[in-house]
């Protein structure tokens, strides 16, 4: 905010748009437009869209706008709401509802909004005009506190324009499932402290516009660089780093509310933290990381090192027989592909890396039967080497994306053929037999750039075969592979897939045998820093 209203910013480089974002972007726009044709034949004259294009101005759609709600319109799509000049407001809402007092705002989004559970209020999305719906018991909330702030702020718009409901204090949000309309009350106490969504953002809204106005005015600083999860994306990094390595700002090595406890206790710098005794009483209590490990990464920082022991001795369970096992999915679509490499004693199976995939463009029910194909392998494995009475240990890198699909395979399919059935597969991912290796990362190293499969394999000796590997780039190969743009699908991003996920699983093997090799402890312990 600071820097997009500071003057002598004007020139200052930026970071490249980050090209999986911009088909994020892409992909909500669609699930926007597909969501407006849909209302657009449900309310036939009621509907009417504000028309938007690179030609038309802001202060085109606005009066646009305004004359749809002076003239009554049941629902106005693609909304530019009058600016709030006084306050220094102006913005855009997907949809309003009208009501008998005014209008609501509606928030169309390609994400989740709820969670399997209960106390949800929800409508279907056939009828929009029930503003709040009725609760329902299959579903509840899923805290998005972002989307509550965009609803909060045409609220305050239309507040400011006289065309706000103000019997009620509800507003909407049709997620990417796109079957029902789910209404928050934002004057509920639902924040942090028993705050609502609108104190919430009137207090944010406040901030921001102070920030701005002394940024555009001259005036001393109200913001100042720290580094945050949100950084990675954000096309001002480029200069926000340049002032933290000069100033050798302590949110290098720890970030967030951490930096900020850090600052207050006179810790500013990653030399202060690096002489800091966590051992000491007066050390503040951080949230991310124990004191000792955030001393730890400083001094591993300072020494230029990526990767340092946090432990004396790296133990990482091993097996007779081994498999590695790495998923890739498409955003909340689903699962099309997972991967696996079998290795150690032989059982009577191929040894190496083969894939169970569908190409069919997600969602799609032949995910049920790859998905199948995989269970029914690894379960083939796994009684192999217990008949011949041979350990079996099954690896991958952070579990929680492997549990999420493994489970939601199990939900959304659970009717075809070879389908497990859910104890079977929790019985499985809480066994021992089932390894997750960032855990064993994180318990026995600490990682300056981060803990990252991309990150730490190398130390490792690994490397991709592709100079792009990533997850992010991985969502563009997918959509090229299965033509998910109308296109032909593309057997070269297919291959290309197919290689990035062998290679992910070679590289937790090759992890795993190097922690438990003689070589790891070529890795400063940081106990001798």
């Amino acid at each position: 905010m600071h820097l997009e209203h500071d003057q002598a910013m004007r020139d200052a480089p930026r970071g490249a748009p980050d090209p999986t974002a911009e088909l994020r972007k892409a992909d909500a726009a669609a699930h926007r437009r597909a969501i407006a044709d849909r209302l657009a034949t449900r309310f036939g004259d009621q509907w009417y869209e504000v028309p938007v294009g690179p030609e038309r101005r802001a202060s085109e759609r606005e009066a646009d706008t305004l004359a749809a709600m002076a003239a009554g319109a049941g629902y106005i799509w693609a909304a530019q709401l009058p600016r709030d000049v006084d306050a220094g407001r102006r913005g855009t809402i997907d949809l309003l509802v009208r009501t008998t007092a005014g209008y609501v705002p509606v928030l169309v989004v390609r994400h989740k909004v709820t969670d399997p559970g209960s106390g949800a209020r929800t409508a279907p999305l056939t009828d929009l005009a029930v503003v709040g719906g009725t609760p329902d018991q299959t579903r509840k909330i899923r805290p998005q506190p972002r989307d509550q702030l965009r609803l909060a702020h045409a609220r305050r718009l239309l507040q400011a324009a006289g065309y706000a409901d103000e019997r009620t204090s509800l507003a909407g949000v049709v997620g990417m499932d796109g079957d029902v309309v789910v209404w928050h009350d934002l004057e509920a106490p639902t924040w942090p402290g028993g705050r609502t969504a609108l104190a919430e953002y009137d207090s944010r809204f406040a901030d921001r516009v102070a920030v701005a106005t002394a940024a555009a005015t001259g005036a001393p600083a109200l913001a100042e660089p720290s580094r945050v999860v949100e950084c990675r994306g954000c096309p001002w990094w480029p200069v926000c780093e340049d002032a933290l390595v000069r100033a050798r700002d302590v949110s290098l090595v720890v970030r967030g509310e951490d930096a900020g406890m850090l600052r207050a206790a006179g810790v500013t710098t990653v030399d202060d933290l690096a002489l800091v005794d966590p051992d000491e009483l007066d050390v503040p209590l951080l949230v991310g990381m124990p004191a000792a490990d955030a001393v730890g990464l400083a001094r591993a920082w300072l020494a230029d090192l990526a990767v340092v022991r946090r432990s004396e001795h790296v133990e990482v369970p091993r097996a007779d027989v081994e498999v590695d096992v790495d998923m890739e999915s498409f955003g909340d679509a689903g699962a099309y592909l997972w991967g696996v490499l079998l290795s150690g004693v032989d059982i009577g199976e191929p040894r190496g890396y083969r894939a169970f995939a569908t190409w069919d463009p997600l969602p799609t029910d032949d995910e049920a039967r790859s998905f199948a194909e995989f269970w029914g392998w690894l379960s083939g494995v796994r009684r192999a080497a217990a008949e011949r009475g041979l350990t079996f240990r099954a690896y991958c890198y952070n579990e929680l994306a492997e549990n999420r699909w493994l489970l939601a395979s199990v939900k959304r399919f659970g009717e075809h053929p070879g389908i497990p059935r859910r104890r079977e597969v929790l019985q499985f991912i809480e066994s021992d037999q089932w390894v997750d290796l960032f855990g064993s990362v994180r318990d026995h190293f600490l990682c300056s750039h981060g803990k990252g499969l991309k990150t730490i394999a190398p130390v490792a000796g690994f490397s991709w075969r592709d100079p792009e590997a990533g997850g992010e780039n991985s969502m563009r190969w997918y959509r090229d592979a299965v033509g998910m743009d109308g296109g032909v699908p593309d057997e070269r991003q297919r291959k290309r897939l197919l290689e990035y996920n062998e290679d992910d699983v070679l590289a937790t093997a090759a992890l795993r045998r190097w922690m438990t090799s003689p070589a790891v402890n070529e890795i400063p312990y940081v106990g001798d820093l």
